[in-house]
């Protein structure tokens, strides 16, 4: 299990808490330091389930200067979003724990971080 975070989230914090209560075992990744590459996003969408655009935070600076919310939200635009969540990772929703099954959840409540230890 690994969980991508910002230290500076409460969400972060309060998800690494909620695992090591839970005894887990489990990986840390700062990925504004470590930053997923394209390949990667692609993957940790695929295992969410979810679309580039699904996982990012268009109320950042980045992504009101780089106008989202005017970007089209389709198959041909989709790797434009990826690119864009590499390139300003400060965009990409956290936290994110990629499960030992194979699946990730978006972990932003206990019961989300609870789910992805359930897997």
């Amino acid at each position: 299990m690994e969980i991508w975070i910002n230290p500076a989230c409460s969400k972060c914090r309060s998800a690494i808490s909620l695992l090591d209560a839970e005894g887990a075992d489990y990986t840390v990744r700062r990925y504004l330091e470590d930053v997923p590459s394209e390949d990667e996003i692609r993957a940790v969408l695929d295992r969410l389930g979810l679309e580039p655009w699904d996982i990012t935070r268009t109320q950042e600076p980045a992504a009101k200067e780089l106008g989202l919310k005017d970007w089209p939200r389709d198959a041909a635009a989709r790797d434009r979003w990826v690119t864009a969540l590499t390139e300003h990772p400060k965009l990409i929703q956290r936290p994110i724990i990629t499960a030992d099954d194979g699946t990730a959840v978006v972990a932003r409540t206990e019961e989300a971080v609870r789910d992805a230890l359930s897997r």
